[in-house]
């Protein structure tokens, strides 16, 4: 091979490699499962946050123990949306909004996800604190979690090898609308690869007219893994950013040369310590300087902001999200939240469309043609 020959990248073809994204998914459901089970009335958002971050850590510290240089860390930090919140919350220590307490009946979602070796596993759900079978939600917060939830279970069969984005993008706007619901505007589902959470697929579930020039229609195929990020609303579908202070990032592709010593350094730290996956300020060893460094960082787009987006008071968002390995055998979804009850979620909506009953009715496996035997011939027919 000659020295300017590209190294093969690696895809779930590789058994080692679905290893290690199940490895990464493992310590996700763990810790995903430890924040929704700590989603109590009284609970801190800043507590929960460090609760999942410190899951995660201790997840990873089980796997793959005797390859001491192999990379593992937080692939995404766990992120706690409260109410008209719709995402990317993570506080810092003495953010004041941080300090706020869950109560009963709060709609809550939560977000985080592991990597082993470059391999993410990323999950996000919606709990309602309080709720049972004998405290049921209802009402709008109902309709949005059941949304959320069909819109995953469709996505999940429609990423099989030949089908296309768009068809996704129909059927999840469909699934939405049966239960008064509208997917947000700007929110994508993304290809993933090593050590990238944001690959060159997306799909698109509800876009605008600019997200339509820049996101072409493109084509499932086998040994791709998908980032499905649902976000539906009661509301119109226009989240509006949030005043809150950003203190979610993720260092990009581009390259410049930065002036400021402070920029210098917090790239730097960055590289060092998440690699291209997003980070929450809280992580960083000085926050102070960080936040110092990256107003060039951003400027110059070496590094990306996530800011928080609100909704209006009075509507409810639902979140589901999961990683999902695309096989020639079908779609298997490797994270998950809280297994979804009819029970406990009881909405006075159903899905009608006839074409949608029968996609959620089929199975993410593909069914295998079987072999056709051989006709006899001479002497044996």
């Amino acid at each position: 091979m000659s020295s300017s020959a590209k190294k093969p990248v690696s895809t779930i073809a590789d058994s080692d490699v679905v290893t290690k994204y199940k490895a990464a998914a493992d310590v996700t459901n763990g810790a995903i499962g430890k924040v929704i089970a700590a989603c109590k009335e009284g609970a801190k958002i800043i507590d929960l946050c460090k609760l999942g971050d410190a899951a995660i850590e201790v997840g990873l510290s089980t796997q793959y123990t005797k390859n001491k240089k192999l990379s593992k860390g937080v692939a995404h930090p766990t992120t706690v949306s409260v109410n008209s919140v719709v995402c990317h919350f993570t506080p810092s220590e003495g953010d004041p909004e941080g300090d706020k307490v869950l109560s009963s009946g709060d709609v809550v979602r939560i977000q985080l996800g592991a990597h082993v070796d470059g391999y993410a596993a990323v999950a996000g759900d919606t709990v309602v604190v309080g709720a049972s079978e004998a405290s049921p939600v209802t009402g709008k917060a109902a309709d949005a979690l059941a949304a959320a939830h069909y819109a995953g279970e469709a996505i999940q069969r429609l990423l099989k090898p030949g089908n296309r984005n768009s068809a996704v993008t129909d059927k999840v706007q469909k699934v939405a609308e049966a239960f008064g619901c509208k997917p947000i505007e700007n929110t994508l589902c993304h290809e993933q690869k090593k050590d990238d959470l944001d690959g060159e697929k997306h799909i698109l579930l509800n876009p605008d007219s600019d997200q339509r020039s820049k996101f072409p229609s493109c084509e499932f195929a086998p040994y791709e893994v998908y980032l499905v990020d649902v976000y539906v609303t009661t509301g119109d579908g226009r989240a509006k950013k949030s005043a809150q202070r950003t203190t979610l990032f993720k260092k990009t592709t581009t390259t410049y040369q930065l002036k400021t010593k402070a920029a210098r350094a917090t790239l730097n730290e960055i590289s060092q310590k998440f690699g291209n996956f997003p980070f929450a300020i809280r992580s960083c060893e000085d926050e102070r300087k960080t936040r110092m460094g990256l107003i060039e960082c951003t400027k110059m787009g070496v590094a990306h902001a996530f800011d928080v987006y609100e909704e209006k008071p009075g509507e409810v968002v639902g979140q589901i999200t999961f990683t999902a390995l695309v096989t020639p055998n079908g779609v298997e979804r490797i994270t998950h939240g809280a297994a979804f009850d009819a029970k406990v979620v009881q909405t006075d909506k159903k899905i009608e469309d006839a074409d949608l009953l029968k996609l959620l009715q089929t199975s993410a496996r593909i069914k295998k043609k079987p072999a056709k035997k051989p006709e006899a011939t001479g002497a044996a027919a």
